[in-house]
């Protein structure tokens, strides 16, 4: 026991002594702790790491030519059809057929109604009439089809739980489709493989893992759609990769209570009042002022959806004086007033 405690002893002085060195000799080689870490310097960036999934529902289809389905719309989703093997054609109102070959993905940012079929003027029938085979709460099996070609499909239904990322989400197309020749690498089949591996065994934390792989489908597939669209330079995409307006909608998403005015946001990033207010009108929109108290009841009014905090609370956490000043605003953006929007 002797010997044991003379170890520990030894042992603690060495560790204090290495310490006490590396304070004075190396003073910036500490690791640092999680409050010194730096925020991210890409506004973009910033924002996809907000697309942060919830309610993910995975299904695995084995389909059998001919086939069809007609899927419903689903409002506040983000629907994705992933094509393992085979092919099919995908169809939605107003927009010519598309045909996805095996490794190619389509994202439906919108959760629009869309039908897929083994071939162009197949049959599609509606999604509530075809039978599953329920695996989990999350997991689903389907086969369907005429015995025919097989092919098989991944399919996702997501929601999207911030709303910094709904709006990156509403600046997207119908579609977003990453074909496999497009793809630099395979990380589409590669991460796809896993959801299967986590969704069949469905382990302690396989819901969370397999939303997070969700999280990267989706990110993946907006970062092709930035770099491949010249849409991407126009509205709240470009404001958001310019230099100095990008850094302002950060502040802005980062700290919406803050007293932020036209001086105090052009001072963040660096130019006149003058000139950061025309900049800022030109890309965004809308002025500066306008888009904080948007943003502000965009946040408040998903608080009082989703929580019971009394007006007076919310009115201090969106940096309002007053209930009534907090209402005020709700009610211009809104044209309700809180209270009522919390009764509905």
């Amino acid at each position: 026991m002797d010997v044991l405690l003379l170890f520990v002893y030894y042992l603690c002085s060495f560790v204090q002594t290495c310490t006490l060195v590396s304070d004075t000799l190396l003073p910036n080689s500490r690791p640092r702790i999680a409050s010194e870490l730096p925020a991210l310097t890409d506004p973009l960036g910033e924002i996809l790491r907000l697309v942060k999934l919830t309610g993910v529902l995975y299904c695995q289809a084995e389909l059998t030519a001919p086939w069809g389905i007609d899927l419903p719309r689903l409002p506040g989703c983000i629907m994705i059809q992933i094509v393992n093997s085979g092919a099919c054609w995908l169809d939605i109102a107003g927009q010519a057929p598309k045909q996805l070959k095996a490794g190619s993905l389509a994202m439906m940012p919108h959760g629009t109604r869309h039908q897929i079929r083994s071939h162009a003027d197949t049959h599609a029938t509606l999604l509530s009439d075809i039978p599953i085979q329920l695996v989990t709460d999350r997991y689903e099996i389907m086969h369907h089809g005429g015995g025919g070609e097989l092919t098989r499909i991944t399919y996702c239904g997501v929601r999207v739980d911030h709303l910094a990322a709904q709006r990156l989400l509403q600046v997207l197309p119908l579609i977003v489709q990453v074909d496999s020749e497009n793809q630099e690498d395979d990380w589409l089949h590669d991460t796809v493989r896993l959801i299967a591996r986590e969704a069949k065994g469905m382990r302690p934390g396989g819901e969370t893992v397999i939303t997070r792989l969700a999280d990267i489908v989706v990110i993946q597939a907006i970062r092709w759609w930035i770099a491949t669209s010249k849409e991407k330079d126009q509205g709240w995409l470009a404001a958001l990769r310019d230099k100095y307006i990008g850094r302002a909608l950060t502040a802005i998403h980062r700290s919406p209570a803050r007293d932020w005015s036209v001086n105090s946001l052009a001072q963040e990033v660096g130019l006149s009042r003058s000139g950061f207010a025309a900049r800022f009108t030109q890309l965004v929109g809308q002025p500066a002022m306008q888009y904080v108290t948007e943003w502000r009841m965009q946040l408040a009014r998903v608080q009082l959806l989703e929580t019971k905090e009394p007006l007076a609370v919310l009115a201090d956490q969106f940096g309002y004086q007053s209930e009534a000043a907090f209402s005020r605003a709700f009610k211009r953006v809104f044209g309700t007033s809180p209270g009522r929007i919390r009764k509905r």
